[in-house]
């Protein structure tokens, strides 16, 4: 159901106010998960009170006009420690909204008090039962899960509701209802499934039979409509989208600009569009950078980033995309990491990312849509 024929007047440029901001409080993670793309989670770098203090200063009046929310994503941002944490969120208006993505090994009561006195949302990573988290292992390659588990339980027991994301290896028949049970026993009331994506330091292969892919989500699909209590990120846009094309407003779908998705790293240098390619650098692209929070006020950078180098490449790549791909109203266009990551640069198109988690989801939506439909009277 990709809308063939339409032209999609959204996703032009960046927006000169992001919907939300990703902050670096550690480049440390205590795991050594085989998928990761982080270059430096070895190590502990700490963001500065300064650098917070500098994106407090964009955020608070963008927060005051409507919402907005801070992501705290790392590394591991636990590992930061509460009181540092703790310090880099004082600078932060009331209004603005507190969310952070952790691993939940370091979950624990005192934790959980700082959730509540932050009215902080968390999200854990969880692949699902325990044979399906493998690739989570800790710094001496033992497994992560009773860990994880347990920091699960704490929230569970403190009746504090989490959302949970969950990274597929193999798409195979029977996991997507497999992990649909798991996560609805396991208590979450928000599920995110990513199919692994190449990328960072993560180099491996993410190609996958397109069949198998298809079929995956649309068992996802099957799973979820069962018993809908769980928020299913990727099934739920899909669905949206596909009610947009069938009453011919799918051009309304997608924002008028792109969200620059400012992520600020923990020195305070600001890298849009994809977090993931903090801490990065490249022989024509240098270190991704569109500046520094310490040197220069966040609404500068983003105002000045559509004039970045990779990210006026990137943007030629969107056009690209428009002009050739009949699935860009439902996805934009793709991300810039993932086209970096697997096609070495950002002016290129499809990729094994926008097969496995845009093309294929629309497909196994509407496949498992086909297979359900009810008899003609």
């Amino acid at each position: 159901m990709a809308a063939r024929g339409q032209s999609f007047s959204g996703m032009r440029g960046l927006a000169a106010v992001p919907s939300y901001v990703v902050m670096q409080p550690t480049t440390l993670c205590n795991l050594d998960c085989a998928y990761c793309y982080l270059p430096f989670r070895a190590t502990d770098r700490r963001m500065p009170v300064a650098v917070a203090e500098a994106v407090a200063a964009a955020v608070n009046p963008w927060a005051a006009n409507g919402r907005f929310s801070v992501v705290w994503h790392g590394g591991e941002p636990l590992a930061a420690g509460r009181e540092h944490l703790a310090d880099l969120i004082a600078p932060f208006g009331p209004e603005v909204e507190h969310h952070v993505q952790t691993n939940a090994t370091l979950i624990d009561d005192d934790w959980c008090d700082f959730f509540a006195r932050h009215e902080m949302r968390v999200s854990v990573s969880v692949d699902g039962p325990r044979a399906r988290n493998g690739d989570r292992v800790n710094r001496g390659g033992q497994p992560a899960y009773d860990r994880i588990l347990h920091g699960i339980s704490v929230l569970r027991r403190r009746g504090l509701p989490f959302s949970a994301l969950a990274v597929v290896s193999r798409p195979e028949p029977g996991l997507a209802t497999e992990l649909y049970d798991y996560f609805l026993e396991l208590g979450c009331d928000v599920l995110g499934i990513n199919i692994e994506e190449t990328e960072g330091v993560n180099t491996r292969d993410n190609r996958h039979d397109p069949a198998a892919v298809s079929a995956f989500w649309a068992e996802l699909v099957g799973a979820w409509r069962r018993e809908p209590r769980i928020h299913l990120r990727e099934i739920e846009w899909s669905l949206r989208y596909a009610a947009a094309v069938l009453d011919n407003s799918a051009d309304a779908v997608l924002p008028r600009h792109l969200d620059p998705i400012p992520t600020i790293g923990h020195d305070g240098s600001v890298i849009v569009l994809s977090p993931e390619l903090a801490g990065f650098t490249d022989p024509r692209y240098g270190d991704f950078s569109s500046g520094n929070v310490l040197t220069t006020p966040l609404a500068q950078i983003l105002g000045n980033a559509a004039t970045t180098p990779w990210v006026k490449e990137f943007l030629a790549g969107v056009e690209a995309c428009r002009a050739s791909c009949p699935y860009f109203g439902f996805c934009g266009g793709g991300h810039a990491a993932n086209r970096y990551f697997e096609l070495g640069r950002f002016d290129g198109t499809e990729t094994e990312h926008c097969r496995n988690s845009k093309i294929r989801l629309l497909e196994g939506v509407l496949e498992h849509a086909r297979d359900h439909q009810s008899p003609a009277a």
